[in-house]
């Protein structure tokens, strides 16, 4: 069966709810990147893995929740939009894109509006 947007876009979403850092990677190839709201860009396996080490350090934690609000699909691209809370943040909206092409994210960007938690 082909591989999809919407079915790369499914195995990568249950990748990250299940924080499965090697499922993820299958996602990816050295010529993808992730761009971030800071202006940032992380490309190739092993800075996306480092990126990803950090956001299930924290969205793994105990009592962390994540909750999608929307997905839209159209050709090579895919749009998610969610909330979440972590023992760190409160993200109150989140949204990341995706072009998905030969079964691989190319591009992806992640921009979300986080509130840290006083201690």
């Amino acid at each position: 069966m082909p591989e999809t947007t919407e079915s790369i876009l499914k195995h990568h979403l249950e990748a990250y709810i299940a924080c499965d850092l090697p499922a993820m990677m299958e996602d990816y190839t050295e010529e993808s990147v992730i761009l971030v709201r800071s202006g940032r860009a992380f490309q190739g396996l092993a800075q996306i893995e480092s990126l990803f080490q950090r956001a299930f350090a924290e969205f793994g934690a105990p009592g962390a929740t994540f909750a999608m609000s929307s997905t839209a699909v159209h050709g090579e691209t895919a749009l998610i939009t969610w909330s979440a809370e972590t023992p760190a943040n409160t993200y109150e909206f989140g949204t990341d894109t995706f072009i998905i092409r030969g079964g691989k994210i190319l591009v992806q960007t992640f921009a979300a509006k986080a509130t840290p938690k006083t201690k």
